[in-house]
């Protein structure tokens, strides 16, 4: 049994058996999920306490279900969070702990804010998501739905498209893809890949199409909306130009290649409206591993030793 941890930080340091393992485990929950009785006892007792400093609705939305179909109580600290009664993140958390958390649910604009917060805390301390490093939750679901639609990993062709530098669901996904044995390409505006990135083992393209070329999924990244872009992209018409998943890209990638995106998607400028209303566009079915992957991270803590007090 891998994963003999306390935390979860990120999917960089494990390794592939580890990975197929979170999956499995959340195919069992899925499983649970689809029952007239989507209650299971495994977190019975125990305490999630939610920390985003950055606003999600759709990931906090999930690890609260998530925990309440195991039986946790849950309690989400956000507004504290919003009226700055703590001067910092490790005076939160020690407050939490003190008062017998088991997880805490962090979600912060700092990389490495899940390990120094754990490095203060006898809670188990889940990663939701930290500066531009990791989101390994979002990238789960990502490859139970491509593991779903496809069958494994082994020799898929994986393009993934927008913005690398900033993205922390994409590095994620390439830590993962690439140790299952797909073939990661990725594409975006030259300002936005790190010179780096070829080191994780990836191809680089400046043109889209070489990337999506016979491709069996494709994930594209968010353009922000704040100002972090300002300075490397010309305009939102120049990416959509040339980055753009559309019809006319899509010709590229293979017939029943599957477009993904970790949403929300800001239609018309990451993916045309006419892919995302095309079967091909396969968002839903992200959404819908949502909450069992979330299940199965809380699952595997606890049986590791993680969140016993």
């Amino acid at each position: 049994m891998p994963l003999i941890k306390k935390d979860f930080f990120g999917l960089k340091d494990l390794s592939a058996e580890d990975i197929r393992y979170i999956l499995g485990t959340a195919e069992t929950m899925k499983y649970i999920l689809s029952q007239k009785n989507k209650t299971s006892p495994h977190l019975r007792g125990k305490s999630v306490i939610i920390l985003f400093y950055e606003a999600s609705a759709r990931a906090k939305l999930s690890y609260e279900l998530a925990a309440r179909h195991l039986s946790a109580s849950v309690v989400d600290m956000t507004s504290s969070i919003q009226n700055k009664e703590f001067d910092s993140l490790v005076d939160m958390g020690q407050l939490v702990d003190q008062m017998g958390a088991d997880f805490i649910i962090l979600r912060h604009p700092m990389a490495g804010a899940s390990q120094l917060l754990a490095s203060t805390v006898d809670a188990s301390v889940i990663n939701a998501g930290d500066g531009f490093n990791e989101n390994p939750g979002q990238a789960l679901l990502d490859l139970m739905t491509i593991k779903e639609q496809k069958g494994g990993f082994e020799g898929l062709k994986v393009a993934i498209v927008g913005d690398l530098i900033h993205s922390r669901v994409s590095k994620s996904n390439i830590w993962a893809l690439t140790k299952l044995g797909a073939e990661v390409r990725v594409s975006g505006p030259p300002t936005l890949i790190s010179p780096e990135i070829e080191k994780f083992g990836v191809d680089v393209y400046y043109d889209a199409r070489e990337a999506v070329n016979n491709a069996d999924v494709i994930l594209t990244t968010r353009m922000h909306k704040d100002s972090r872009n300002t300075m490397v992209l010309p305009s939102l018409d120049e990416y959509k130009r040339f980055f753009r998943i559309d019809e006319a890209l899509l010709r590229y990638a293979k017939k029943d290649a599957i477009v993904m995106h970790p949403g929300p998607i800001r239609r018309g400028i990451e993916i045309s409206a006419g892919v995302i209303n095309s079967p091909q566009c396969i968002v839903n079915d992200q959404i819908a591993n949502s909450v069992a992957v979330r299940m199965a991270i809380y699952y595997i803590l606890t049986q590791m030793g993680g969140a016993f007090r």
